[in-house]
């Protein structure tokens, strides 16, 4: 089991990086600025960042140490329940700065940062990207 989870944890990070990577690398069909693509595209950045990391928070709070704390609910929670919190945490942190009812604890801490950071990053590249793209 402990195989798995690491082959998952590397995995998981993998994908987030090669997500994040096409905002960084030029787009060879050049167009509009505004298209239902980019948006498309966006769109699809934005749900591999959050169910990525959604992933990782899920992946660390079961086999290793609890990254999550959500008040109101005991910590001997159902799979599923754990799920939705992980991915829940994580469209708050990407999106906004959360609502304080699920809180990160210890190594989710950081992860909660470096997320923030993303998806604070995420628009301005995602600008950069097209308008490299339309010169």
């Amino acid at each position: 089991m402990g195989q798995l989870y690491y082959v998952l944890l590397i995995g998981t990070g993998i994908c987030l990086f090669m997500s994040l990577r096409t905002l960084f690398v030029p787009n060879r069909n050049r167009g509009s600025l505004i298209s239902f693509e980019n948006f498309l595209y966006l769109g699809m950045v934005y749900f591999t960042v959050l169910t990525g990391f959604g992933m990782v928070y899920l992946l660390l709070g079961l086999y290793a140490e609890p990254v999550l704390a959500e008040a109101g609910r005991p910590g001997g929670t159902a799979f599923l329940q754990k799920a939705e919190t992980a991915v829940y945490f994580s469209a708050m942190t990407l999106f906004s700065v959360g609502h304080g009812d699920v809180v990160p604890l210890g190594a989710g801490r950081w992860l909660a940062l470096l997320e923030a950071l993303v998806g604070y990053t995420i628009p301005a590249a995602f600008v950069a990207r097209a308008v490299m793209d339309r010169e």
